[in-house]
């Protein structure tokens, strides 16, 4: 996930250095929620495809549209066909990153949500950062080498220019299966050098680096993890709150996007 260009000419995919000389064309939204995906959706009045790229009986639902010159894929995992949950954590967005880079072939990738944060590290409600680096902290593997792929660090696709121009904060995401938070995962954020904690952005990121498509996270502060509420309910307290400010982040994001190339971002 580290900026493209780097390194040798070899090393850059030839469909992404083709993508770095042309505007960018396609762009695909994966969010894990209905509620924060929605005014996204609505914003950019996103239809539902009825015809599923997807394969027969899975829930994940595709909205798309253009906006400007760009076509705009916003995927979310849908409800679990047991439980009627929305399909939160990794095993999902996995998944969903993996399948919808295969059907829609997008130039960029932006997975928006909600997280914590710690306000030790300067995060508040309402605030938007745009992740400078993603990895886990609930993959422990303590064995050589096994345990750096289990944290599994990566550099998201560098965007100095969108960072400036729209005045996001930037930190650190780690990402878990869980919403709360053990004394071990704790640890492990804070190796992480996080600022903020979701349970997507790295599984999202790790399927991206796997099939070279750049990836930005842009996660909006749901609820102080080293606050002094429960996380579970100060979340469900400001996600209608937050979800409005992060649908406002994606928007603007999708505005700079658009008439750029990549290395323009």
């Amino acid at each position: 996930m580290a900026p493209h260009g780097e390194g040798s000419d070899a090393s850059v995919d030839p469909m992404v250095a083709q993508v770095e000389k042309h505007p960018i064309s396609s762009i695909l939204i994966i969010i894990a929620m209905q509620t924060e995906a929605l005014p996204v959706v609505n914003k950019f009045q996103l239809v539902e495809n009825p015809h599923s790229p997807f394969p027969e009986g899975v829930p994940w639902v595709h909205y798309h549209g253009t906006y400007k010159d760009i076509t705009i894929n916003l995927v979310w995992p849908g409800k679990d066909l047991t439980l009627g949950v929305d399909s939160v954590g990794t095993v999902s967005a996995s998944l969903v990153t993996y399948a919808s880079i295969q059907a829609l072939q997008p130039d960029l990738i932006i997975n928006a949500g909600t997280a914590g944060g710690f306000k030790a590290r300067g995060a508040g409600i309402g605030d938007v950062f745009l992740a400078s680096h993603v990895a886990f902290h609930d993959r422990r593997i303590p064995i050589p080498v096994f345990d750096l792929f289990g944290i599994g660090s990566r550099q998201t696709f560098s965007t100095p220019n969108l960072l400036k121009a729209l005045n996001l904060k930037a930190g650190k995401l780690s990402t878990g299966d869980s919403l709360d938070m053990t004394p071990r995962d704790e640890e492990s954020i804070a190796a992480n050098d996080a600022t903020v904690k979701d349970m997507e952005g790295a599984a999202v990121a790790y399927v991206a680096d796997l099939l070279k498509v750049p990836a930005i996270f842009v996660k909006a502060v749901t609820d102080i993890v080293d606050g002094e509420k429960p996380t579970a309910e100060e979340f469900l307290q400001n996600l209608a709150a937050v979800t409005a400010a992060l649908n406002e982040a994606v928007a603007q994001i999708v505005d700079f996007i658009c008439g750029k190339c990549l290395p323009e971002l």
